[in-house]
């Protein structure tokens, strides 16, 4: 069997590469940033309407996750339209999630 082994060092390296994508792509922790927080003030996603069952987000259709927005599609991408559009504005990004619904 002619198998390649890899040693530590490559697989190190190779990981650390990884892990370094990770950390450049500041979009990416931003919104996970504000995901951990919005986790702190609420149980259930803040822009879903409980007796309805409907999203604000996406103006009123029903939401596929009952209120769950740990890895919501919409809310993600509503976090990310808010990066770039802050971005683009040239405003400071809020460190907290009640930061963030202030400004907007």
């Amino acid at each position: 069997m002619a198998g390649t082994r890899i040693s530590n060092e490559e697989l190190d390296k190779i990981l650390s590469q990884a892990e370094e994508k990770e950390r450049k792509d500041p979009k990416k922790r931003w919104i996970a940033r504000m995901i951990r927080s919005a986790k702190q003030y609420h149980k259930m996603c803040p822009y879903y309407d409980k007796r309805t069952g409907k999203c604000f987000l996406k103006l009123g259709e029903k939401c596929e996750r009952d209120g769950k927005f740990d890895g919501c599609p919409v809310f993600i991408e509503w976090l990310s339209r808010k990066y770039d559009e802050l971005k683009a504005k040239g405003r400071p990004l809020p460190m907290d999630f009640l930061d963030l619904t202030l400004s907007v």
